[in-house]
This record gives structure tokens, C-alpha cells and sequence, in this order.
């Protein structure tokens, strides 16, 4: 925005902000303080502003506007996801940049609140609420005495890493994937763990130098500085770091006084000049909250994409890729395919001959691998010159809910192989897909990927699991897609978009009609494999957990 920066003041009564909430990009940390500092930090609630009844209360949405943000717990990670609608164009490259905000201000003047109204009145589900405060440096064996004894200025830019926050935001705003570090404010020090966060449309940064850097600032659409009362901010900290961070009174104020008010002088204040919008007194001040949120609302207008529609109109009338392999149509696969397309044909043979068709499908895939030779001696002392595959590893990937029929076909084929999954899902009111979950294993970056979904018609869900893949640093031609029945527009659309994948099928049917399905085609999947009712007809279950 080229627009001076605008001081957006109202008088209603103020809103009390919530203090380090547990929100994507803030780790929530555990007090370990003794009694005298809890009781302490509760008697400074009185010297904050009263709660307000200045807003009107919102309806909730899908969105991070809740107490716990949507996310999903891995053993070891933590992924934030709230139904990532499509980052790309029907060509499978990126369509529009996320949407950058910027929350700048001093230390507790209400950032992580504002940026909370905001994701609330939204009533968006594709936000991402990012800390500066997951991204202070590692420190040293010294600097960690210092902090220790509270004589560390962690208010100062050299204090934050900002090559790795560049960084990070540049992939977010791509769609892609990003590793967030976990920082713990009790002992000044990175946790081991990391946290993955994807994309989304709308990214929110907030910190006190979110406007210290020049290149930083150049990714930030909007900037957003929060004016609080330093008096306010004071009582904030004195509270937040007492009963969340296990600090004592004497400690707090003499940080405060030596680094926290002297960087906010030096560093913090002047950036006021660079924001496009001042925020006097924080969460209190609602008609800020509502000009931000209508701005963002007409860019958002602006970013709307219809994958599925501009699929069914490209890449038509042309011959088959070169990509493409086809299971040769043997009496036995045709007869296979006779059984399952059959409507008569009951679950437990559906489901037999099913089988047969992916253990088929499987090794006719595992033919496209990368083999070289090796010598190995047979028990008779001779040698034999063999095929070994030469890879690092294979891992097979499945799309929710039908993809996952394919893994014990894969897992009998494939010793020790590795299984992550994707849950790609489509939006009842705008019919396009979202991806709602990811687990993938580590360093899929090295391996051979097998993708599975039992049919594919558009290729929408197909492009955005390809997607997904390559944002995690997947080869192309290390992808193999597999389906047991493909439309030949998915075809094309996989094939047009990601030109290296390798596209493996059992059969190819001509046609996708008005809702979608392909034609003839083998039905819903899913509910004849499952044995699960059939959902109304124009919203096939098929088109609903994976988007052909």
C-alpha cells in the first residue's frame, strides 16, 4: 500500500488483551514461578483496562479465531492446517501470492490480540498466524549467562534471526511448507522439535521489529503498527513474564528499564512512520480492526481462483502423453475390470478384484524405477550379474480416503516401504478442493514417491497432492502417480501442469460428465469399497474426500 499511514482512533471502551495466547508461531510456556510471583502477577490485573463491550461478538468460523487453533499432533510435529484451498493455476504453477500482514509495536502492546480480531472477523479458514518471537538466534554459552542474569537485550534487531524469518515467509507466501522453530522463554534456548506450518492465504507476522528490515518489508502487503500506552505495556509484561515465564518482579523491571525501554525508543517507535495503519490502544480500537479487515477482504476478491472449471476446459483434444503407461488390456484385466465396473457385482468381490488390479498396477509401476546392475554369487559359487533398484528409498503417499485401499498392495510388494498421507476434500460451496491434512515422512525430499488414489477424473486432487509434494522438495520425475481408472481429462491435466511425472493407470475412460464422474467410469469408490452409503446424488463421495 502507497498510502500514508492512517492513525484509525475511536473512543469506545477498550478490549482487555490475553497475554501470550498458545497460537501457531508462540509456543505456549509452562510457569514454574513460586507462589509470592503468581500472586504477584495477578494483583497487576487491576491496573489493566477494563474488558469492553465495544464489538459485538462474531459467529465462529473454520478459522485460527478459536481458543486452540485447527491443527493436527504427529508423534513429533505439530501441523497447522485449516483447509488449504488451491495455490496454483490450472498449469500447476503458483497463481497468486498469499496475502502479507505485518503487526508491528512494542513489547505486549496487544500484536498477538489485534491479529487474533482480525482472523476472527475475517471469518476466513485460511489464515496463518506467524511470532517473530519463535525466531530469536540461538544463543551462545555466554549470552546465555547474560540472559540468566537478565543482562541480554533481546530487544535488539541483532537479537532476531532474520535471514531465517526472510526466508520463511517467502515460502509461505508461495504456498509451501516451512520448519518453525519452537523457542522456550524459560531457558532462553531453541526446543529440538520443530514445528510445520503450510501456507495459506492470508499470513499474519507479528513482532516488535516487523519492520526493522528492509528486505522484510518488502514482503509485507499491509503494515500494521499497534500505538499502545507505555504504561499499559509495562503491567502486560510484568505479568506475562512473571506468571508465563517464570521471571520475578526485581528482574522484569530491571530488563525493562535497561534494554526494553530503550529499544522501543531507538528501534521500535520510528518504524510507526512506515505502517500503513496506526492502531491506537490496540484490541480496543474496532473500527481499525474493521478498515484492516475490509482491505484484506477486497484482495482476497481479487485472488479467488476456479481450478476445477479451468481444468475442464484445457489441455482437450489432444493426444496422450508420452507419460502416460497403461497396464496392458490382457483378457485377465479386462475381465477384472468387467467385475468391478459391474453395479451388480457385491462388496466382497468388488473388493477381491480390486486387489488383484492394484497388486497388478503396483508392479507394473515399480518397472519404471531407476535400476542398475550388480553381481551377486549364488549358492553354487557363481556369479550373477542382476538388476538392484538404484534409489534411496521408495515411500508411497495415498490420498484420503480410496488412495488408502492402495497401501497393503504397495506394502506387499515393497519391503519396509514408507507411507505418508494426504486428505484433500471439496469445499460444498465452491465445489474446489482443500487440503485438510498432511503426513509426510521425513526427507521424502530423497525418495521415489508413489502416489495413490483409486480414480482420478479432473485431476484437481491429483494436481494438489502433486503440489504438495514438490512444495516439499520432491523431484517431479520422482513422482509416480497411480490410479486403478483415470479420465482422460485428468490426464491431461496432470500430464499439461507437471510434464516429469510419470502417470501409471489400469485404464483410461473418454468422458467426465456435468458433476464430474468419469464416464463410464467404476462408480464411488470409496462407498463400494467401504460398504458406506452412498451420499445424495451431485456430491458423490468420489468428488467429496479426494477430487479426482
Amino acid at each position: 500500500m502507497a498510502a500514508p499511514p492512517v492513525s484509525a482512533d475511536t473512543s469506545p471502551s477498550p478490549l482487555q488483551s490475553t497475554v501470550a495466547p498458545d497460537v501457531p508461531g508462540r509456543p505456549a510456556e509452562q510457569s514454574e514461578t513460586a507462589s509470592e510471583d503468581r500472586s504477584n502477577a495477578g494483583s497487576l490485573d487491576r491496573l489493566l483496562p477494563p474488558v469492553g463491550t465495544g464489538r459485538s461478538p462474531r459467529k465462529r468460523t473454520t478459522s485460527q479465531c478459536k481458543s486452540e487453533p485447527p491443527l493436527l499432533r504427529t508423534s513429533k510435529r505439530t501441523i497447522y492446517t485449516a483447509g488449504r484451498p488451491p495455490w496454483y493455476n490450472e498449469h500447476g504453477t503458483q497463481s497468486k501470492e498469499a496475502f502479507a500482514i505485518g503487526l508491528g509495536g512494542g513489547s505486549a502492546s496487544g500484536k498477538t490480540t489485534v491479529a487474533r480480531m482480525i482472523i476472527e472477523a475475517l471469518d476466513v479458514p485460511w489464515v496463518v498466524l506467524l511470532s517473530m518471537d519463535s525466531f530469536y538466534k540461538v544463543l551462545t554459552q555466554q549470552q546465555q549467562e547474560q540472559a540468566a542474569c537478565n543482562n541480554f537485550n533481546f530487544d535488539h534487531p541483532d537479537a532476531f534471526d532474520f535471514d531465517l524469518i526472510i526466508s520463511t515467509l517467502k515460502k509461505l507466501k508461495q504456498g509451501r511448507s516451512v520448519q518453525i522453530p519452537i523457542y522456550d522463554f524459560t531457558t532462553h534456548s531453541r526446543k529440538k522439535d520443530w514445528k510445520t506450518l503450510y501456507g495459506a492465504n492470508v499470513i499474519i507476522f507479528e513482532g516488535i521489529m516487523a519492520f526493522a528490515d528492509k528486505t522484510l518489508l518488502e514482503l509485507l502487503d499491509m503494515k500494521i503498527f499497534v500505538d499502545t500506552d507505555s504504561d499499559i505495556r509495562l503491567v502486560r509484561r510484568l505479568r506475562r513474564d512473571i506468571s508465563e515465564r517464570g521471571r520475578d518482579i526485581e528482574g522484569v523491571i530491571k530488563q525493562y528499564n535497561k534494554f526494553v525501554k530503550p529499544a522501543f525508543d531507538q528501534y521500535i517507535q520510528p518504524t510507526m512512520r512506515l505502517a500503513d495503519i496506526v492502531v491506537p490502544r490496540g484490541s480496543g480500537n474496532t473500527v481499525a480492526i474493521d478498515l484492516i479487515v475490509q482491505h484484506v477482504h477486497s484482495q482476497l476478491e481479487e485472488r479467488e481462483l476456479s481450478v476445477r472449471a479451468a481444468l475442464a476446459s484445457a489441455h482437450q483434444c489432444h493426444p496422450l502423453p508420452q507419460t502416460l503407461s497403461v497396464l496392458k488390456s490382457t483378457p485377465q484385466v479386462r475381465g477384472m475390470h468387467t467385475i468391478i465396473r459391474d453395479k451388480e457385482t457385491s462388496r466382497d468381490e468388488f473388493i477381491f478384484y480390486s486387489k488383484r488390479l492394484m497388486r497388478l498396477l503396483i508392479e507394473h509401476a515399480l518397472s519404471f524405477l531407476p535400476f542398475q546392475d550388480c553381481t551377486v554369487q549364488t549358492p553354487q559359487g557363481q556369479d550373477y550379474v542382476g538388476k538392484c533398484y538404484a534409489g534411496k528409498q521408495i515411500t508411497g503417499v495415498s490420498i484420503l480416503r480410496a488412495g488408502e485401499t492402495m497401501e497393503p498392495a504397495l506394502r506387499a510388494v515393497c519391503k519396509d516401504v514408507r507411507i505418508g498421507t494426504i486428505l484433500i476434500q471439496t469445499n460444498q460451496l465452491t465445489g474446489e478442493p482443500e487440503l485438510h491434512y498432511l503426513r509426510l515422512p521425513k526427507d521424502i525430499s530423497d525418495d521415489h514417491v508413489i502416489l495413490m488414489d483409486c480414480t482420478v477424473s479432473t485431476g484437481a486432487a491429483a494436481m494438489m497432492a502433486v503440489r504438495v509434494l514438490l512444495d516439499h522438495d520432491v523431484p517431479e520425475d520422482k513422482i509416480f502417480l497411480l490410479s486403478l481408472l483415470m479420465a482422460e481429462m485428468g490426464v491431461h491435466s496432470v500430464a499439461y501442469a507437471f510434464p516429469r511425472v510419470r502417470i501409471i493407470t489400469t485404464a483410461v475412460d473418454k468422458r467426465v460428465n456435468d458433476l464430474f464422474r468419469i464416464i463410464p467410469g467404476i462408480g464411488n469408490f470409496g462407498d463400494r469399497y467401504f460398504g458406506t452409503d452412498a451420499v445424495p446424488d451431485g456430491s458423490d463421495e468420489e468428488e467429496t474426500a479426494s477430487v479426482g
